[in-house]
Parts: C-alpha cells; sequence; structure tokens
C-alpha cells in the first residue's frame, strides 16, 4: 500500500531502485538511502564511510556507490575521517 504522505510526490527517487550510483563530495555524509529517496518502503538508514576508499557498498540492500573525482590526499574528505576517531 502506498504511504499517503509521499505516494503523489515526484520529487522522490525510488530507493534501492539502482544498484550502482555515483556520488559527489557534496552528498557527503553519505547514508543509504539517500536524502531525496522514498523511506517508508526501504531499510534503516546507515551511514557509508565512502570517504576513505571511494567505494562503498550498502550491507542492507547491496547498493554500490562511487565518490565522483576521488582524491585520498584531498583534505576536506580527510576531516570526514577525523570526526569518527
Amino acid at each position: 500500500m502506498p504511504d499517503p504522505q509521499t505516494h503523489d510526490r515526484t520529487d522522490l527517487t525510488e530507493p534501492n531502485a539502482s544498484n550502482h550510483y555515483e556520488v559527489s563530495k557534496t552528498d557527503l555524509p553519505l547514508s543509504c538511502p539517500m536524502p531525496g529517496m522514498y523511506l517508508w518502503n526501504s531499510h534503516p538508514k546507515v551511514y557509508l564511510p565512502i570517504h576513505k576508499t571511494g567505494e562503498e557498498t550498502c550491507p542492507y540492500c547491496g547498493a554500490h556507490y562511487t565518490l565522483r573525482d576521488f582524491d585520498p590526499n584531498d583534505e576536506e574528505l580527510r576531516r570526514y575521517a577525523r570526526r569518527e576517531g
């Protein structure tokens, strides 16, 4: 049954509709499902540490994410790593 709150919204993307998503630094911190996806019929939100390797796979749905223009020496990405430890 469709969610009465979101069934007629055209600005939302179906979660887990694709197996691969290319994301940018503006999408960080990265979560699956991502903002802008329907949440009512998906798995719990999980944050993925894509800033470490430039690639990450969601443990719930298997969606694979690739960080566009990944540079392991990028100072902006290093700031995300500092927040973890």
